[in-house]
């Protein structure tokens, strides 16, 4: 793939311009603060989260703002999921085929976080209990 073929399938990606304030900000319209601190487990979520506050924790902490952007990606977005290579590629820099529209984010409330994070940690368990991996 070419710099440019690359270039085009990246600005098709949701994320490509997208100031990190506006960002947070449409999670914060739509999920509320207390599904995202369900979901992301951010303390700057949990206590006096403000906008403010929320970005520069976020400017500072590269691991955070890419957890982030791929709840941003794969649940308000609903784009597709990264491959395993493209998954070690930071969010802003993947790639999406031409053409491809975001859906409506997913209907989330607390109750349904903590379900589906009980199901990862007991699948997780078994996993581990078992000395295999899952593929």
């Amino acid at each position: 793939m070419t710099d440019e073929e690359r270039i085009e399938l990246q600005q098709n990606n949701p994320l490509h311009g997208l100031k990190l304030e506006t960002l947070l900000t449409e999670l914060v319209d739509f999920y509320g603060w207390d599904i995202l601190d369900t979901a992301l487990r951010f303390n700057c979520f949990n206590t006096k989260p403000s906008i403010a506050s929320s970005i520069k924790y976020l400017k500072k902490t590269d691991w955070a703002r890419e957890k982030l952007e791929n709840f941003y990606l794969y649940r308000f977005k609903r784009m597709p999921r990264a491959s395993e290579a493209e998954f070690e590629i930071p969010p802003r820099s993947r790639t999406f085929p031409h053409g491809l529209k975001p859906k409506e984010p997913m209907a989330l409330t607390v109750e349904s976080i903590l379900l589906s994070q009980a199901k990862a940690a007991s699948a997780h368990k078994e996993r581990s209990s078992r000395g295999g991996r899952r593929r």
